[in-house]
């Protein structure tokens, strides 16, 4: 197999489009051509032809990853799920992925905390949080490391009260904002907990809020 002709139209950016005298074509950048020797009339044996083409998937898949994780900071199950998507196969989606956690660009721990702070500080409750690691693709024996970061002294449940009822007493509305805890992730022990703590400080709050 023989290369016949190198261009590079500006229309793949930046790569360079290498014709086979078998009408076949791959695109490979600068540093792929200076790694494999590639010139016009070079012959390559189906060996050769087939180490080429990985290592060109493979510089597609780290480069897609890339620019996935410049729209926002994902775990290493979330990128190579993407990839996977988008048509690279998955032995390049894991080597891809594995190649940013080598330069510091994943780091599953780091993003659990900040998922767990995030939410913690947004006053969801320890449920949602954890469905939040698990939608991410957060490996479970990073959670507890992760969970650890919350405050014992966390007073989102009263807190989340506080504001929306801004000293209203109503029982239905009480109901309600109890409800709404624990959809935010609330068991029922804190979700009633917190409601009784607020009947508690019902005066101050409505001296604070006036």
């Amino acid at each position: 197999m023989k290369i016949v002709s190198i261009s590079s139209p500006k229309s793949v950016n930046g790569k360079f489009i290498i014709q086979f005298d078998d009408d076949t074509e791959i695109k490979a950048s600068v540093a792929q051509i200076a790694d494999f020797g590639i010139y016009t009339g070079r012959e390559f044996t189906e060996e050769e032809h087939a180490s080429l083409c990985e290592a060109v998937s493979l510089g597609s898949a780290k480069a897609r990853a890339l620019r996935i994780l410049g729209s926002r900071t994902m775990s290493s199950k979330e990128v190579a799920k993407r990839l996977i998507a988008k048509g690279d196969a998955p032995e390049n989606a894991s080597a891809a992925v594995e190649w940013l956690e080598s330069i510091g660009a994943i780091n599953d721990e780091e993003f659990a905390k900040s998922i767990v702070l995030h939410y913690s500080t947004k006053g969801y409750g320890m449920a949602r949080i954890r469905d939040e690691l698990y939608r991410r693709g957060i490996d479970r024996e990073l959670w507890d490391d992760a969970l650890s970061c919350i405050d014992s002294s966390n007073d989102s449940a009263y807190e989340f009260l506080v504001k929306k009822l801004r000293g209203n007493d109503d029982r239905d509305e009480l109901r309600r904002a109890a409800d709404s805890l624990v959809r935010r992730g609330y068991s029922y022990s804190e979700a009633r907990s917190a409601v009784s703590r607020y009947e508690e400080n019902i005066e101050e709050i409505r001296e604070a809020a006036q």
